[in-house]
Parts: structure tokens; sequence; C-alpha cells
């Protein structure tokens, strides 16, 4: 991918959002930064490696020390459910036309942002309801790695909230580790030489974000996500117009 010295400081300073969400809500960092790397370039296939890097690398960093406070529990039960859709996903991204996945991520964005700005938690009240979210989620996560909020909708009854974020960070860790192998046997480029250039970004945001997720605790979180759903919608907007006029970035 060549890029110019502006979109180059565009995918840095995005990077360093998806640190901070990541870091910041313990979930996020693809669905709300894919859609922007998106208006930079529809290529799905090219930041999603990237993104899956530097959430191995950071997550593996935050539950390392934290790994005692793992509901183990859970990850048994949720990947029981999520691996076969979650691979069924991977296949779906490797083999359908790019536009199709873009648009495919634009829509579970757009939804996820409607529910943020209306304050509607996707909640779950049953035991087949935890397994059509682990399904829905594992397959969101396995096209496009935003299959997340569908899955916290599950955790937050289930976890304590000592374990919430740690649990979570060792499953997205696990999710993606398969989701890379699918992607090298593929034949997939990888992106290491953009992994490591975007690394230092991506590390600012994260150390923001743990900061900001201290203070989270002490907030109203449906607040926060309401202005986030605000934000998503405006990027999809842009995006929507950017098809509309054919014009690139």
């Amino acid at each position: 991918m060549d890029f110019s010295s502006t979109q180059i400081i565009v995918i840095s300073a995005i990077f360093v959002w998806s640190g901070f969400v990541r870091a910041g809500l313990g979930f996020g960092g693809a669905a709300l930064a894919l859609p922007l790397m998106l208006l930079v370039a529809d290529k799905p296939l090219f930041f999603l490696p990237i993104i899956a890097t530097h959430l191995l690398i950071f997550s593996g960093i935050t539950t390392g020390l934290r790994f005692k406070h793992v509901d183990h529990g859970f990850l048994r039960e949720s990947l029981t459910w999520m691996m076969v859709p979650k691979l069924i996903g991977v296949i779906g991204l490797l083999s359908l036309p790019t536009q199709w996945m873009v648009a495919f991520i634009y829509a579970i964005t757009g939804f996820y942002a409607v529910t943020w700005i209306i304050k509607w938690e996707i909640k779950s009240q049953s035991p087949w309801v935890d397994r059509l979210l682990y399904i829905v989620g594992g397959y969101f996560s396995g096209a496009s790695l935003i299959g997340a909020p569908l899955i916290v909708a599950v955790a937050v009854r289930k976890m304590a909230i000592s374990a919430y974020r740690d649990t979570l960070f060792v499953l997205w860790f696990i999710l993606v580790v398969i989701k890379m192998l699918a992607f090298a046997i593929a034949g997939v480029d990888l992106q290491w030489q953009w992994s490591l250039a975007l690394l230092i970004p991506a590390a600012c945001g994260h150390m923001l974000g743990l900061k900001f997720h201290k203070l989270m605790l002490t907030r109203d979180a449906k607040v926060v996500r309401q202005w986030l759903g605000v934000c998503l919608l405006g990027v999809i907007g842009l995006a929507l117009s950017k098809y509309l006029l054919a014009t690139p970035l």
C-alpha cells in the first residue's frame, strides 16, 4: 500500500484512537476505528492484520500480570459456542468481495452506534439468548473483528466486574490468534512492517486508555457510549458521502 504523507498521519492518529478505545473500554478497538480506516482505504484485509497484531500485544501485556482475575468458566463456555461461527466468518472475509465486507462492517457499526445513542443495551436473560449472542458475535468477530458488543452483553451478566476486562482481553487474544492463523494459511499479508511502524501510536493510545479506564469506573458509561455512537454515525455519513460522490479521501 502506498500512502501519502497526509494519509500516514491520519492512519497514525486512528491507531492512537484504536489503542485508546481498546484499553479504555476493554473492547471496541476495531469497531470504533475500522470505519475510520476504511475511509482512508477500502482494504479490510490490509488493516485487520495490523489491528489483530496490536490486540495480541496489548491484551497480552495488560493481562499478563493479572491472569488470576480471569474467569475461566466464561472462557470455556463462550469459546464452545463461538469457535465454528468464528471460522465461518473468517472464510467469508477471505472469499467475499471487498465491497461486500466494507458494507457489512459499516452496517454492523451503524447498528451499534444507534443502540448506544438511544441507550439501548443488548441484554441476555436466558441461556439460549446467551448462545445466540455467542454465535452471532463469533461470526461478526471472524468477519470483521467487531463482534465484541454482542459478546459483552453476555459477559456483563455472567462475570464479576473485577474479572470483566481481563477475561475479555484473554478471549480477544484467543480469537485473534485463530484469525491470524487463518490469515497465514490463506496467504494473507500479515503486514508486520506496518504493525511495527504503527506500534508507537497504538501504544500512546493504550496508555491514555488505561488512565481513561480508571476514570470510566467513576462515570456513567452509557453517556460515554452515547457520544461515541454519535461520532460513529458521523463517520458512516462521511463514508456514504464518499461513495456517493466517488471522490477519494
